[in-house]
């Protein structure tokens, strides 16, 4: 997900012989995606103002560009303006023409979840967001009305004082940018009016300035208008100074208040997290919060679980993983996790109902479920527990599932990231790959073996190694066969699970889009014979090879008897 914005702008000169008003916008793709709108007011004889306006604004986004990747979006931006200002200042002070010459400047930089500000004169930024207008600059002018004299203007001296603001963003806030030609031919009523109207930017902005010139002001009217509709997920450092700075507290109680959610009823509980039902009494609707427990020792992994889940949950985009919700800016005032709270069961819960779902529903459940682990792995990232309690199933007819969601990604990991503090050996014993029992550490192969074991349980409400004791050291022979506990399946299905739970990582698929495949054409593929049924030997050679020696003794007996006979 990116920064989405629409943005459109408009300027008339009125009554004025020439235009001295300047404005541009630069939008930024990936992967630093970003939007920049200037508007700049020309001060100054003959040509010099508008000439000081467009080199202004034109400098500006050009240096901007320049060194947007650096990542210092406040830096970057006062050292461009800066040196635009002494420039403009030096040409001014030589250039008989551009004598005196300077003008206003307002910029809005929109980058990641936040907006830069940067404000120099009497040009304005408003933002509207809901139903609340907000002028975000000062003027920096002396006296009242239309006579104002500037205290600031960009060339008007050799050092440049630039009021600098750092915002966070929410989706769909309205920003305008307009030159004073604008906001004195009308009342602040009367711009948010507009605004609230909601229609295009482009018909907000004609719109503004037909009102301007309709009026006595007669000065140049310049407008820009600018929505945010999407936002991009927050950045990882946004994330960790979240959770490094956020207080673990005492537990919530039942009807508590917390950030204006209502805390309902208790979902589950284990030794270091809580996870409650709660109700987001801003718009009404149910949510999942996710609790640390405030454990001495424990602080360190519990938040570097958090802020995996936060960062995982808040970038990866599927119907069928889990995802975070973002909260506002300021809202959040301790370590929690918010999630929305999907109306179903688990699907181990269904499968203590029922000892095996039908091959419909069961084939319905597994590609969702497939489909967010890939998802998953798309993004480089290993769920490490996929199991059927970390899955959500709603059900609107009996058997038929309309939403499926994988979730609890507290000890997922990126695929690049380096080990760190762990509470506990990630995963439950008896979906883990016999490959994790001998210390290596979890891929997009052992995250399969979950997802085939999953799946297998899934039919048959079982085990295909048997379940595994915590702390246990299991031997992994072959499985039993799908086919001996559901004979009613195809032989294909066997095959493909028997494929994704094989104990050699090496004998499993590629990846989980060739399980995915065998899962939807399986059935179109598949021969008409029934399962190849393995030798004794492959199912067991331990008691293969004691049987023979058993045997071996038992001939070697009756042999000797027979010489000691003769």
């Amino acid at each position: 997900m990116r920064l989405v914005t629409q943005h459109a702008f408009e300027t008339a000169t009125g009554q004025r012989p020439d235009n001295q008003d300047y404005a541009g916008l630069v939008e930024l793709r990936e992967p630093n995606s970003g939007i920049i709108a200037a508007i700049a007011d020309g001060v100054g004889g003959n040509s010099g103002g508008r000439v000081a306006a467009e080199l202004c604004v034109r400098g500006f986004l050009e240096g901007l560009v320049g060194t947007w990747r650096s990542g210092n979006t406040r830096d970057a931006a006062v050292r461009s303006l800066e040196a635009i200002n002494r420039w403009i200042h030096a040409v001014g002070s030589r250039d008989d023409d551009l004598k005196g010459m300077s003008c206003t400047f307002t910029a809005m930089i929109s980058r990641g979840r936040e907006i830069h500000i940067l404000h120099v004169g009497d040009s304005r930024l408003y933002r509207l967001r809901g139903d609340q207008l907000q002028q975000m600059t000062a003027d920096h002018a002396l006296g009242p009305g239309q006579l104002n004299m500037l205290t600031r203007a960009v060339g008007a001296e050799g050092e440049l004082r630039i009021d600098y603001v750092n915002e966070p963003a929410e989706a769909h806030d309205r920003f305008l940018l307009c030159t004073d030609g604008v906001y004195k031919s009308m009342s602040d009523r009367v711009l948010r009016e507009v605004l609230m109207h909601r229609a295009t930017p482009t018909e907000t902005c004609r719109d503004l300035i037909e009102r301007a010139l309709a009026t006595s002001v007669g000065d140049n009217a310049t407008a820009i208008v600018l929505d945010l509709l999407e936002l991009p997920p927050p950045a990882f450092g946004e994330i960790d100074r979240l959770v490094r700075d956020s207080a673990i507290l005492a537990l919530p109680a039942e009807g508590e208040i917390v950030d204006d959610f209502r805390i309902e009823t208790m979902l589950s509980d284990s030794r270091y997290v809580r996870v409650l039902k709660a109700t987001d009494m801003t718009d009404q609707r149910s949510v999942v919060l996710k609790f640390p427990k405030p454990l001495e020792g424990a602080d360190r992994p519990m938040r570097e679980a958090f802020l995996r889940e936060l960062w995982i949950g808040s970038h990866v985009r599927s119907p069928y993983v889990g995802e975070t919700l973002q909260l506002k800016a300021l809202r959040q005032t301790r370590l929690y996790l918010a999630t929305p709270f999907y109306d179903g069961v688990t699907l181990e819960s269904l499968l203590r109902e029922k000892s095996g779902l039908s091959l419909r529903t069961g084939l319905d459940i597994a590609l969702k479920v497939a489909r967010g682990v890939a998802a998953l792995h798309r993004a480089e990232i290993i769920h490490r527990d996929i199991k059927p309690e970390n899955i959500i199933v709603s059900l609107s007819q009996p058997g038929q599932p309309t939403a499926v969601k994988l979730i609890d990604l507290g000890v997922a990991k990126r695929l690049r990231e380096a080990n760190g503090s762990v509470i506990s050996e990630p995963g439950t014993p008896s979906f883990m790959a016999p490959e994790l029992f001998q210390g290596k550490p979890a891929d997009e192969t052992s995250d399969q073996f979950s997802l085939g074991v999953t799946i297998y349980r899934l039919f048959t409400g079982k085990y295909p190694y048997g379940e595994i004791e915590p702390f246990s050291r299991p031997r992994f022979r072959s499985p039993t066969p799908l086919s001996s506990i559901r004979p009613d399946l195809p032989a294909w299905l066997d095959r493909a699970i028997g494929r994704a739970i094989a104990p050699v990582p090496q004998d499993r698929y590629n990846d989980v889009f060739e399980l995915i495949f065998e899962l939807e054409n399986g059935a179109d593929r598949a021969s008409p014979i029934l399962v190849e049924r393995k030798s004794f030997y492959d199912r067991n050679p331990l008691l293969f090879w004691k049987m023979v020696s058993t045997l071996l003794a038992l001939l070697l007996a009756v042999s000797v008897y027979a010489g000691i006979r003769h």
